[in-house]
C-alpha cells in the first residue's frame, strides 16, 4: 500500500543537519518509531512529499532545504525585551531569565510566542524567536514500517490512536 493521504504511516527516521556526514538532531531507531496522519498539516509539507507514493518496507533519504523546513533565520524574530519586563512583584527571579532558558510570551492580543533567551544585559534581555531549526538545511533517511487507513476517530482527533 502506497502512503496517501489520511493514512497513519509509522516510520523510524534519522535526522541530521545538512547532509548524510551532518550532525546528528534526533533519531528514533533506539526508540518508539513516528506515527503521524499522513496529509492532514502534521508534518513539515516537503516531509511528506518526499514520502508519498512510498510503500511499507521502503528505505528513504532526502533533503530539505531551510526554506521548505523551517524557514530561514530572521534577525527580526530577535527581541530586546526590558528586564523590569520579567518582574513579578517588583523581584526578578535570576532563573526566570537564564542563559538558554525557553520562554513563552504572550503579546496584548492574547497570542503566545515561544523563544530562548539568548542574551542577558543589565537593562534587557535578549529572546530570539526563530524556531531552533530555522536556516538549518534537513537531512533524513529512515524506513517505512507500517501504513494502514486512518479510522474516522483518528481522523475526527487529529492524530494516531494507539
Amino acid at each position: 500500500m502506497a502512503i496517501q493521504k489520511n493514512q497513519v504511516v509509522i516510520l523510524h527516521y534519522k535526522l541530521q543537519e545538512e547532509n548524510e556526514q551532518g550532525e546528528l538532531v534526533e533519531s528514533t531507531f533506539d526508540a518508539e518509531p513516528l506515527k503521524f496522519i499522513f496529509g492532514i498539516g502534521q508534518m513539515i509539507p516537503a516531509f511528506e512529499q518526499n514520502l508519498e507514493q512510498k510503500n511499507e518496507e521502503d528505505d528513504f533519504a532526502f533533503s530539505i532545504v531551510a526554506e521548505d523546513a523551517y524557514g530561514l533565520y530572521d534577525e527580526r524574530a530577535v527581541a530586546n525585551i526590558p528586564l523590569t519586563d520579567f518582574a513579578v512583584d517588583g523581584e526578578i527571579n535570576p532563573e526566570s531569565i537564564e542563559l538558554g532558558r525557553p520562554i513563552t510570551l504572550q503579546d496584548q492580543q492574547g497570542n503566545t510566542y515561544q523563544g530562548v533567551i539568548t542574551e542577558v544585559g543589565s537593562e534587557s534581555v535578549k529572546v530570539d524567536f526563530n524556531h531552533p531549526m530555522a536556516g538549518v538545511d534537513l537531512y533524513f533517511t529512515g524506513k517505512i514500517l507500517t501504513i494502514r487507513e486512518a479510522t474516522a476517530s483518528e481522523l475526527d482527533h487529529g492524530h494516531v490512536h494507539e
